[in-house]
């Protein structure tokens, strides 16, 4: 078991490979990203300190159907999916857990899905800033416009746009890639019903 840093944009499960590591973060934020045949990459699920990425390893499932990216600069404690697979075999209780996380994320999942289909991009960004900012305990957030165009799967120069709008609001202040949440009341008002609706299936999961 070792406790790392690691930096913004590092990979650290490609889709299709085996799970070799099973990571729990402690700061910070890691993407799950399902990549498409052409390359692009969309975000499904994000995990900060609440969560683990790599659980289901322990119930057997040893290919990663995800990419898993460090969205934001992280410090994880990681342990190696055998061990992991060891521990899950000798405790049903963790077992149960790894079930019950595996819900959260498939409801992420789901709910991003809809999202993505149905609601205008200012409202998809204003939901996505204030998951990120719940799942990182910060409400500054550092990320580039090109990053946030990929997880919300939207052109660089739509990502411009919105970000002046919504900070025109007063909701955030948005400058060199950091992005600064000053009203939360605002931003919840601007967010689709999705994030709402992310907050009470995790509480009733849980």
């Amino acid at each position: 078991m070792a406790v790392e840093q690691l930096a913004q944009g590092a990979v650290l499960t490609e889709a299709g490979e085996e799970t070799e590591n099973v990571y729990f973060p402690h700061r910070g934020m890691l993407s799950l990203l399902a990549v498409l045949k052409d390359g692009r990459a969309i975000e499904t699920a994000t995990v900060g300190r609440e969560g683990v990425v790599g659980a289901m390893a322990g119930l057997g499932v040893h290919i990663s159907h995800v990419r898993v990216v460090v969205q934001l600069q992280a410090e994880v404690t990681r342990i190696p999916a055998s061990r992991f697979r060891k521990a899950t075999g000798d405790s049903i209780p963790l077992r149960n857990l790894c079930v019950g996380y595996n819900e959260i994320l498939l409801s992420q999942a789901r709910i991003n899905a809809a999202c993505n289909a149905v609601h205008l991009i200012e409202a998809r960004f204003c939901r996505w800033l204030l998951q990120t900012a719940d799942t990182a305990g910060s409400n500054t957030i550092n990320l580039t416009q090109q990053y946030l165009a990929e997880m919300l799967g939207v052109r660089r120069t739509s990502v411009t746009e919105v970000a002046k709008k919504i900070q025109d609001s007063g909701a955030i202040h948005y400058s060199r890639g950091e992005i600064q949440i000053l009203d939360r009341h605002v931003l919840e008002r601007l967010s689709c019903e999705c994030y709402a609706t992310l907050l009470e299936q995790s509480k009733r999961i849980r």
